[in-house]
């Protein structure tokens, strides 16, 4: 399970929460612009729009799980087990694998505009990356440094773009159906409740925070994304790039799956391995992960963008703590 975000406060930030219940060994790695990508069934990208991301390097090629591109368009992959169908090859289509999707776009596009374009004729088919690697059941949320944002669904009734008008995206079930529940929780508030029980009749309130009384809580995708929804949109503009990062984790933070809470075998749990977000605007890669809450950073634009190999950098899972005598 995953919760991925685009949080508006001057520039923007994209990024996820990974959910799962194993590492594979991901880090940091920025894809420079003559990196060729080789597509199973699509011409191979010589030169492309620079990446920056969270991946798996196998066999020298980027599988990304999220990343940014240098112009500031964002793309990250979630969990959509059940619901993600994947289609045979088609004459006349342009025909990308999942494990391709994320380099295709973010490899040709610039903002969320472009992507839309692109996706018109888009067919994602179902091709292993290797026997050893198979493909995971996913959709996508896809924004731009302007704040656009679409989520994007291979289901078996086709491929569907949506535009995502609150910049969120967690799991199941289909976006529209996320989009339909929310309207379940509109009364939810930061403020205290309007008595509209008994108008005329005076209720003694016995705590704080009565206004987010009847927003879920669980680790389910759906309470998910709606607490998420709640969190994003109340959260505050900072007056920095370390204010604004700072909030952007928070509301990562309050959906974040801790060890224990949520089983998926005997024994075994899922949770959130890595945070992650991106300033769309500047090519700043921000990161924590389940070992260590302190923020660390990759500045894109530090590395060379013509160079001809990956730059990799493995993350940094040592907890930090400052003791003051």
């Amino acid at each position: 399970m995953c919760t991925s975000i685009l949080y508006t406060a001057g520039d923007h930030y994209f990024g996820r929460n990974l959910d799962l219940e194993v590492s594979f060994g991901q880090e940091v790695v920025v894809t420079p612009r003559d990196y060729p990508f080789d597509f199973r069934k699509m011409p191979t990208l010589n030169h492309h729009y620079a990446i920056i991301g969270m991946a798996l390097v196998k066999d020298n090629y980027p599988l990304y799980f999220d990343g940014a591109n240098e112009e500031g368009l964002g793309m990250a992959g979630l969990n959509f087990a059940g619901l993600a169908h994947f289609f045979p090859v088609e004459d006349g289509k342009d025909n990308v694998s999942p494990f391709e999707f994320i380099p295709y776009v973010l490899g040709q596009c610039k903002d969320v505009a472009e992507a839309k374009k692109l996706l018109a004729n888009l067919n994602l088919v179902n091709i292993n990356f290797s026997d050893q690697l198979q493909l995971s059941p996913l959709h996508w949320l896809i924004a731009d440094r302007q704040g656009a944002s679409i989520v994007v669904e291979s289901t078996q009734s086709g491929l569907h773009v949506y535009d995502n008008p609150v910049g969120v995206l967690t799991n199941n079930p289909e976006f529209p159906s996320q989009m339909t529940n929310l309207a379940n929780y509109q009364s939810v508030s930061p403020a205290d409740p309007v008595n509209t029980l008994m108008p005329k009749k005076e209720l003694k309130t016995y705590s704080r925070g009565l206004g987010s009384h009847m927003l879920p809580g669980g680790m389910d995708s759906e309470s998910r994304f709606v607490k998420e929804c709640f969190t994003l949109h109340n959260a505050p503009a900072g007056g920095s790039e370390l204010e604004n990062v700072t909030n952007y984790f928070h509301c990562l933070h309050a959906v974040e799956q801790q060890n224990g809470l949520d089983e998926v075998a005997p024994d075994t749990f899922e949770y959130t391995i890595y945070s992650d977000g991106i300033n769309l605007a500047t090519g700043t890669f921000y990161y924590t992960t389940y070992e260590n809450n302190q923020i660390n950073a990759v500045q894109m634009h530090n590395v060379d963008l013509d160079a001809k190999e990956l730059a990799q950098f493995p993350l940094v899972k040592e907890q930090a703590i400052n003791t003051q005598n």
